[in-house]
């Protein structure tokens, strides 16, 4: 397949199943909310390294927040529902409690019940004061600029992680402007985040490696300047830059949606192919076919 001077890839980007949860950060201002969300979101690009996935899915209007005040919604992936409790507790207790100002709400109505607010409580020695607004339990932990209110339980439910596509340019300039617009394009779609630092990772991984103690090492078939030096590589004639967005998200269709709009914004020229990373469909339990994806969105 070939749009405009692109090659589309007949390949596939191969997903996991993973276990998402929402959190709404609200405060005063614009500027306390962003500043938590930011600091909750750090660390946050890859399971492999940092335990979770994380990022920005979009900001709340105060007339749409739980608590009419200024509000950003965060999304977390981990690949089980307990380990996703612990980042939360973690993260939750270091960086939005901790940020002047805010509180911090579940988002998601269905799912595995986590315990948050109902261990973050401890931190108040014995003042903090339980709250029920419509059967739902709350947190009042003293901090010392008045109250951090809190959610005692907090959603998880099964989703999706590691869509991906890879955007092969002729030089380095080509592939971040391509890059940038596939991501512009891609966070429009609700339900999903993109973990890597602006969206956009250029060290893709492989599994293993030639020394034991590493479960994942750089994709050598994708590193232009290794093309005449591995055994296979993917780097065609042209090609000096290769970028891969990974996108994760609530339900499949998001991450499919998300997927379409960025290969579809990324075709520009100097992109020669745009590809996804697989691992010959051994390891995901989702398989997401380019040309199926396209041909879908054409209809």
């Amino acid at each position: 397949m070939k749009i405009k001077s692109t090659e589309i890839d007949d390949t596939f980007a191969e997903a996991f199943k993973m276990f998402g949860s929402r959190i709404i950060i609200t405060a005063e201002t614009k500027e306390w909310a962003t500043a938590a969300a930011q600091s909750i979101t750090g660390f946050a690009t890859s399971v492999i390294g940092c335990k979770c996935e994380a990022g920005i899915e979009t900001e709340i209007l105060p007339e749409n927040s739980p608590d009419q005040r200024h509000g950003v919604s965060v999304l977390f992936f981990a690949m089980d529902s307990q380990n996703l409790g612990k980042r939360l507790v973690e993260r939750i207790g270091q960086c939005v409690m901790t940020c002047p100002s805010t509180s911090c709400y579940n988002g998601i109505d269905n799912g595995n019940e986590v315990v948050v607010g109902g261990q973050l409580r401890y931190f108040g020695d014995g003042h903090q004061i339980s709250k029920k607004i419509l059967n739902k339990r709350l947190w009042r932990i003293p901090v010392m600029d008045g109250e951090f209110l809190v959610d005692d339980i907090f959603k998880v439910k099964e989703a999706v992680g590691g869509g991906n596509i890879l955007i092969m340019a002729k030089d380095q300039n080509t592939g971040l402007k391509a890059a940038k617009s596939a991501v512009k394009a891609m966070r429009e779609i609700q339900n999903i985040i993109l973990p890597f630092p602006n969206g956009v990772v250029r060290s893709g991984s492989k599994v293993g490696s030639k020394y034991k103690a590493l479960i994942a090492s750089t994709n050598d078939a994708y590193c232009p300047t290794l093309s005449g030096v591995v055994e296979k590589t993917e780097i065609k004639e042209g090609v000096n830059c290769v970028l891969e967005i990974v996108i994760d998200g609530l339900e499949l269709e998001d991450v499919e949606q998300a997927m379409r709009v960025g290969v579809e914004a990324a075709i520009k020229p100097g992109v020669k192919k745009i590809s996804a990373g697989n691992y010959g469909g051994g390891l995901g339990q989702y398989q997401i076919h380019l040309h199926k994806l396209l041909a879908k969105g054409e209809k």
